[in-house]
Order: C-alpha cells, then structure tokens, then sequence
C-alpha cells in the first residue's frame, strides 16, 4: 500500500517496469547507473588522449596571466623556445607576484571576448596541477560531473528518481556535453550553471504555481532556510553563468519569460534573485566587459554576413541541434550536408516526443520546451533581427545552454507514464517499447561518443615534434603560412624547447617573399634542416582562390629547391580543418 498515496499517486510519470535480458531484469534504473558510470570513466580515461586544439592553448596562454607578453612573430625566424615561457606560469617570488599575475590574466581578456570565470578557474588549476593537457582538462571534467550530479536533481524534481537517473545518464553519454568536458574552454561549467539555475528555479517555484501544483509537498520550499538556500544558489548560478559566456544572457531571458509562464504571482521574488545574480556581475561589467566591447569588431565580423541569410539561419538552427544531439564533436570533421540530415532528424525526433507528450504530459512537456527550446528561439530570433548567425557559431557550442532542455524533453517522452485509459497489456508494451527506445538512445550515444575519440584522432603538433626529434640537435628553420597564435603557441608547447628550432611565421601571400631573404643572407648557411607547414586553414590573412595557393606553393618550392633536398611530405589532420596541415621535410644539400 502506497504510503500518504506517494508512490501511487505524488509522481504520475513513474511506472515500474523492465524487461528480463538472458534471464536477468534489467531496470531502466540499472541501465542509467551504468550509462552514467560510463560516461564518467571516458572522460577520465581521454584526458590527455588528444593534443590542445586551438581554442585549448588560447585558453592556456590567458590562463597563464602571460597572454599579454605575447608578440605576434616578424617577418625574421625568431627563436620557437621563446614563446615556450608564455605556456607556464611565471616565476612568483611571493604574494605579491601571485596577485600581479591574476591582474595580467584580467588584463589579457580585454582583447578576448569572453568574460573571466573559466579561465580564473583553470589559472587555480594551473597552480595546482600543471599544464599538461589532462590537467587542464580535468578541471573542466569536473564541471562535467558536477553537471550530471544536478541533471539527476532536475529531472528527480520534475520525474522522480528514475526520471532524474535517465536525465543524468543523457547528459554523461551526449557526444556533444562529452567532448566538451573534455575541452577546456568555458562549455562544460556553462552547462553545469545552466542546470543549476534551472534546478533552483524550480524549487522554488510555490506550491500554488502551475509548474508545481501537481508534485508532492516534498518537492516544495517548506522552510525559510529551503527558500534563501535555494535563492542563493540562483543569484549564484546565474551570475557563474554571466561570468562564464555573455550569450549566457539568453539564458537569463529565458528565467524571466519561465517566471512569467509559471508563477506569476511571485515575479517579483525571482525578478530580485535574478537581479542579485546579474548585480554580482556588475565589477567585471563596469571594468572588463566595457574594455572588450572596444575590441569586439572581429568576433562581430565572425558571426556576420551579407549573402543568403535565409538559408544560413535555417542552417544553423539544424546544425546545432544536430551537433548538441546526435553527432558530438564530429560535426567539426564532417560535411555541412550530413550536420544538416543529422539536424532535420533531431527536429523530427523532438517533435514526435512534442506531439505525444502534448494531452497526457502537457505541464512537464511545456517546462522542457521553455527550458530548451526558448532560449534557442530567443537566440535565432535574435539573429533573424539583427542578421548576425551566433547560433551557428562554432558548430552551435556558443548556444550549449539550451542541451539540457533538450534531453529533458527526450528524457520526458521515454519516462512519462502511458495514458490511464490504455489496457493493461497496451500499457505493458508502451512500458517496453519506452525501455527499449531508452536503452536503444543511450547506447548510440555511446557507440558516437566512443567512436569520437577512437577514430579521430588530433596528434598533428606531436607529429612534428616527433620530426624534429629525430635529429634534436640540427638546427632546423620551420617556415608556416600562418601567424595564428593558436598554431605559433602549440608549436611551442609540443616542441621541446632545447631543440634549436627558429621559426619563420608569415601571412601566406607573404611567405614565398620573406623565405627568400631569409635563404639569401648571410645566416642561411646555419638551417641544415628546414620544415615547410602549409595550413590548410592560416586563419588570419587567407588566400581566396585556388589558383593563388596553387601559385603561392609553387613559388615557395622553387626557392626550396635551389638548396634543399625533400626529403619527406605527409598529410597531418586532427579533428577539423583548422589543424591540417601539409609538411615538407627538407635537407640542405651537402
């Protein structure tokens, strides 16, 4: 018998149910725990098992406090062991050289155009661990984990305990949230604050408003301590969120427009903890954000365009929703058509799970589609008026806040309880066929997840380090298309810094021309060795049409080959196009 009718009658989506695998009940409860604990283990397990990308070592540089020290290289080799300091901490004799470092890491985001909290995090963590790959990274694990804990609280509070356990299981295996706790920029905590604000919402919403007047007393502030506990981690989520991306600011939109659909009566209330939250970002608002609007002429220009908007906006919304659904971290390597396909099908999916949610889950469905599908609306709308495509940006990472929506819609279609009209045997196979679609998604994700970081590999800047390591002590001139820090960094990071390296960094319509100075003075004769890496993506400073890189490589060999020998030419990919590169290894003639 149902105690105080709690378990009959306070959470109508659960019901009991598995099915038997080789002889064996396996619970929907069993295949979460497993799913999350799977989840965990890969991102523990792939810390370092990938080089920076270029994102990656940007955030290292600032991290470091030393991004401010940093030169673009000149049209001369300089020393590659001179960039190599940039990449560590730099010597603190006391206090005093501690607080001046967190005020270089301040100053160095003025130029970027991303508020502080992350890269604060990973300077803690710098000091604490290191700067290898996975001890960056495992900060923003941690984030990772953190998010599943609170995905399983959300959606206990919304579906109860199976329900919460399905929602954290979605979260651990999503190949797009798993790629991104592996990745240490500022997505994995953005989550994580996005979760969190959505959870503290919720409870405290009063038992008179429409999002909880159907859930048991206990999920209901009952005492004042509950209410300023929960207001607090709002007020403090919200303002991590802020500190951590300004597009978090949809996010916030999405609160406000969440307190008007379902409890009104209490605006006011969540308008002041949402305030208190946005007040707590007032010092770096005032001081830094100010600063970085001055400098926000190129990320504006990134998200910008002139030609077929219609088309790109439509782009855009399915390649988010495809990439933060279905393809992870591998809709940076794969082409535009199949983001798109894999787009349109996780619209489809979120409709069909829309239209049967709709008569029988109507107020569950409602608050996972003003939690997900809002705030992307609110994003694209936004776009549409302003023609600006930031919801495309960076395969739809810079929109991360509206996943967890997402998944609790999916979440709420494969847990909700069938309509009580059905037949017992109809309820039974719904039960199955819900388990089985559970299992079936959950394992896909998996099966992507895994795949991701088995087949593709990002190993291009280790590849070079191992060139130069087979003879370390030749003095070898590397030559680059591109002054992208984010190639120039990682060359100084993956090379060791005794290897007597100079690089030659130039725009790649200016190479050929700097190459052949440095070839015809009087220092040439010491480059008994001499690396030519032609990016596929320069970054900055791109050559626009095919027959000028053709021209640009053709001239570059011929002055190579006046005194060089090659010796070997390899392709080197990683995981998008930004990290290939064709590399000629040359010998100068005896």
């Amino acid at each position: 018998m149902a105690k105080n009718g709690k378990e009959a009658g306070s959470n109508p989506i659960e019901t009991n149910f598995s099915i038997p695998i080789s002889g064996i009940p396996l619970s929907l409860e069993i295949l979460s725990i497993a799913a999350i604990a799977i989840g965990i283990l890969l991102r523990l397990l792939n810390l370092g098992s990938r080089e920076f990308w270029y994102d990656e070592v940007l955030s290292l540089v600032i991290s470091t406090g030393q991004k401010i020290h940093y030169q673009t290289p000149p049209s001369v080799p300089v020393a590659l062991s001179d960039y190599t300091p940039l990449l560590s901490l730099p010597t603190e004799s006391g206090l005093g050289d501690i607080l001046q470092t967190v005020r270089n890491v301040l100053k160095g985001l003025l130029s970027d155009p991303h508020p502080p909290l992350s890269y604060l995090s990973l300077h803690i963590w710098l000091r604490l661990f290191g700067n290898s790959e996975a001890a960056l990274r495992s900060v923003m694990a941690l984030f990772g984990v953190a998010a599943i804990a609170c995905a399983y609280g959300l959606g206990k509070t919304l579906l109860g305990h199976r329900g919460g356990l399905l929602l954290a299981a979605l979260l651990a295996t999503n190949p797009f949230y798993l790629s991104h706790s592996l990745n240490a920029r500022m997505y994995a905590p953005l989550i994580l604050w996005t979760i969190l604000s959505a959870w503290a919402m919720l409870e405290l919403m009063t038992p008179n408003s429409r999002i909880n007047s159907q859930l048991s007393p206990e999920n209901h502030p009952k005492t004042d301590k509950k209410q300023i506990l929960w207001s607090i981690v709002l007020s403090v989520s919200v303002a991590a969120g802020m500190l951590t991306q300004y597009l978090f600011a949809f996010w916030l939109m999405t609160l406000g427009i969440f307190v008007l659909l379902f409890d009104r009566r209490q605006w006011w209330q969540h308008g002041l903890r949402l305030g208190a939250g946005v007040a707590l970002t007032l010092p770096w608002v005032l001081w830094g954000t100010r600063q970085q609007i001055r400098n926000a002429a190129y990320v504006v220009g990134q998200v910008s365009s002139s030609t077929n908007a219609a088309l790109k906006h439509l782009q855009d919304i399915t390649q988010t929703l495809g990439a933060h659904l279905i393809l992870g971290d591998w809709v940076t390597s794969l082409p535009d058509a199949i983001a798109i396909v894999a787009g349109c099908i996780a619209i489809a999916v979120l409709a069909a799970c829309t239209i049967s949610l709709w008569k029988h889950a109507h107020r569950e469905l409602t608050i996972a589609l003003a939690l997900g599908i809002l705030p992307l609306s609110i994003a694209w709308t936004v776009d549409i008026l302003t023609n600006k495509f930031t919801v495309g940006f960076g395969w739809g990472r810079a929109m991360s806040f509206i996943l967890p929506g997402c998944l609790l819609l999916l979440a709420l279609c494969l847990e909700r309880k069938p309509p009580a009209v059905d037949l017992q045997t109809s309820q039974d196979r719904k039960n199955d066929w819900r388990k089985a679609a559970a299992a079936g998604l959950l394992l896909l994700y998996l099966t992507i997840s895994i795949g991701d970081f088995s087949l593709r590999q990002r190993w291009v800047f280790h590849s070079i380090a191992n060139v130069i390591a087979r003879e370390a002590t030749t003095p070898t001139l590397i030559a680059i298309n591109s002054k992208a820090w984010g190639h120039v960094l990682r060359l100084a990071y993956y090379i060791p810094p005794s290897s007597p390296v100079m690089l030659l960094s130039e725009n790649p319509d200016r190479l050929a021309d700097s190459l052949e100075k440095v070839l015809t003075s009087a220092e040439a004769s010491q480059y008994r060795r001499l690396i030519w890496l032609d990016s596929v993506n320069p970054v900055w400073s791109r050559l626009k049409t095919e027959a000028e890189k053709i021209a640009a490589k053709q001239r570059i060999q011929q002055i190579l080959q006046k005194r060089f020998k090659s010796i070997e030419t390899r392709q080197l990919t990683g995981t998008m196009n930004i990290d290939g590169f064709t590399l000629n290894l040359y010998n100068r003639f005896s």
